[in-house]
């Protein structure tokens, strides 16, 4: 299995790795990982951006995903769902907790909590991941 360390590898030099998301855990059950709010990644208001938060959570779907993964198979998202219930501001750090509902033959189903700094709930997305067979 691939663990937290190698799997960063991984993303560093992809969009995750560009929005600075660090894995600190990783299982087949939960993945978890952190990320600091830059203004970069923020609305005019100074607060995480809805389309990074999806991004974020999208990440450690996949990587729950591709820890799960046979032998010859790759993943894609399908379908995303997102609930927004707070902000988090920029200069904190959001923590994003992602934990498998399913994880069937050729599909996979995640959800991830994401909180802000005071341990406020921020978000929750579900999303589905395909399990297909990999591009020769």
């Amino acid at each position: 299995m691939l663990d937290a360390a190698r799997l960063q590898q991984l993303i560093e030099p992809l969009f995750p790795g560009l929005m600075g998301i660090r894995l600190l855990e990783v299982s087949q059950d939960r993945v978890v990982a952190q990320m600091l709010v830059r203004p970069d990644l923020c609305t005019s208001g100074g607060i995480l951006h809805g389309g990074a938060t999806m991004a974020f959570a999208d990440t450690l779907g996949a990587v729950g995903t591709v820890v799960n993964l046979p032998e010859g198979k790759m993943t894609t998202t399908t379908d995303s769902s997102t609930k927004f219930t707070a902000g988090a501001k920029v200069g904190t750090t959001v923590r994003g907790e992602c934990v498998a509902l399913h994880r069937g033959r050729t599909t996979m189903v995640w959800q991830t909590t994401l909180t802000n700094d005071a341990g406020r709930l921020c978000a929750v997305v579900t999303q589905t991941q395909l399990v297909m067979d990999a591009r020769s």
